[in-house]
């Protein structure tokens, strides 16, 4: 494994010939070791020709007649190539993390206009309610009472102000992936509520029909923001010549499972071969990345799920994706 003949290495010591490193202290080791009996670790070790080895070691301690240690028996594991696969899986999963993380931050970009529209209208409601509490509170005999309604009216629009701010804030943040049980019904309203602006621009009405009885699934609620960001705004870009409705439908499947629909009545899906939407780099718009449903695709199938695109019998395109559902939990929605 080291590389070594048993001519160079008879009566040399073993951690000085091969280097060893731990992330451990070999006191830490050797206290285990003693009250055990047994250790087990990954250590990287240097082979004769300079390249590191990471081996899965396990230490045996062996004892005489009268149970005096008197040597300690090693066994090692080449697992280098399989740490290595490991780290690349890491890199090529931070790599599709810091990819989806752009893709995030270039569909807030084009709801930028949107976006200071929904924060505008709480905050001009807190303004002038901010006014008129001020202007009872002065009064020669203060009315308290209004006063109080008007603090109160302030300080709501201000909480739906900073939820429409926290909300943007999760999606351009970059941390891993963190599943909970979450009311997917009530992730559409938070989308429906960012794009409503945006679709109002193009003449283009959002549509929900959202199953009352939707079971709760367990999802990173900020990776299904971005699916449903990026099948909505896809939807959206579809009509923005001719105008049209964008419906989100929720349902429940057999078999465990829920879908959402989204629904658009634009241009439809190119022909020829419609699953090449869903391949790196096509794209069919003149500013696209080709990466926003191929992003897609990876994070519901990760979910367990499964992305659809298919044409409709008129205009326009449907695209569905499945989730699994959280058995025995069910949230009442208000649709």
């Amino acid at each position: 494994m080291f590389g070594w003949t048993a001519a160079e290495a008879v009566g040399k010591v073993a951690s000085s010939l091969i280097r060893t490193v731990s992330a451990i202290p070999l006191e830490k080791v050797l206290e285990g070791l003693g009250s055990s009996g047994h250790w087990e670790g990954e250590l990287v070790r240097t082979r004769k020709d300079h390249t590191e080895v990471i081996v899965a070691s396990r230490w045996s301690l062996q004892r005489n007649a009268r149970g005096e240690p008197v040597a300690t028996l090693e066994t090692n594991n080449d697992i280098t190539l399989r740490k290595r696969a490991e780290e690349e899986r890491e890199r090529l999963r931070q790599l599709e993390a810091d990819l989806a993380r752009v893709n995030r931050v270039s569909m807030m970009g084009e709801l930028a206009a949107s976006l200071a529209h929904e924060v505008k209208q709480p905050m001009a409601a807190a303004a002038m309610n901010a006014s008129a509490c001020m202007e009872w509170l002065h009064r020669e005999a203060p009315d308290i009472a209004h006063a109080d309604r008007a603090a109160f009216a302030t300080v709501d629009a201000l909480k739906r102000a900073i939820d429409i701010i926290n909300r943007v804030n999760a999606l351009y943040k970059r941390s891993p992936p963190v599943r909970e049980l979450v009311d997917v019904n009530e992730i559409i309203r938070e989308m429906t509520f960012l794009l409503r602006e945006t679709a109002h621009r193009s003449s283009i009405a959002i549509r929900t029909v959202l199953d009352a009885d939707l079971p709760i699934s367990k999802v990173d609620p900020i990776e299904l923001q971005q699916v449903l960001l990026n099948l909505m705004l896809n939807g959206i870009e579809a009509m923005r010549d001719n105008g049209g409705e964008l419906v989100v439908v929720s349902e429940k499947l057999p078999r465990g499972q829920l879908m959402i629909s989204v629904i658009d009545s634009g241009v439809g899906l190119p022909s020829g071969g419609h699953e090449r939407v869903f391949d790196a780099f096509f794209t069919t718009k003149p500013n696209g990345t080709g990466m926003g449903l191929c992003i897609c695709q990876r994070i519901v199938e990760a979910h367990g799920g499964r992305l659809m695109a298919i044409p409709n019998q008129g205009r326009g395109a449907t695209f569905q994706f499945t989730l699994p559902v959280e058995e025995g939990a069910v949230v009442k929605a208000v649709t």
